[in-house]
């Protein structure tokens, strides 16, 4: 079996409740089709970079797969026909990157305490002179 990251963005108007029932339906698809799920990521509510379909933004969810080919066929082909979801990806890897993804990492990032050792602009300027 094969490696795989899979994201896909659901519409802005549903509940994150409705995001994790898609989630659970394409776990589940994964798991009929002999694969199985490694890890699942909620990135949120997050702005798209650009509309679609008239939307500015979207519900993230990402998932890493361990499957074959024909699993991700068939998720896929439930991604287009599944009216909520607007955009999906899937990529080959070699092997998962260990601990969170680089969006959640980001995320603890902007959450962060201020260095303490940072002073104020004009501070800066007057020590500088």
């Amino acid at each position: 079996m094969s490696l795989y990251e899979y994201t896909y963005i659901a519409r802005q108007d549903i509940q994150p409740q409705q995001v994790d029932a898609i989630t659970t339906e394409f776990a589940k698809i994964i798991t009929d089709n002999g694969g199985k799920v490694a890890k699942t990521e909620s990135w949120g509510l997050r702005t798209l970079a650009y509309r679609i379909k008239k939307y500015k933004k979207g519900h993230y969810v990402h998932l890493k797969l361990d499957s074959p080919h024909a699993a991700i066929a068939e998720l896929e082909r439930n991604a287009r026909l599944h009216e909520d979801v607007i955009r999906y990806m899937t990529i080959r890897v070699d092997e998962f990157e260990e601990g969170d993804s680089v969006v959640l990492r980001s995320k603890d990032r902007d959450n962060r305490a201020p260095r303490e050792d940072r002073r104020p602009r004009e501070e800066k300027k007057e020590g500088a002179e």
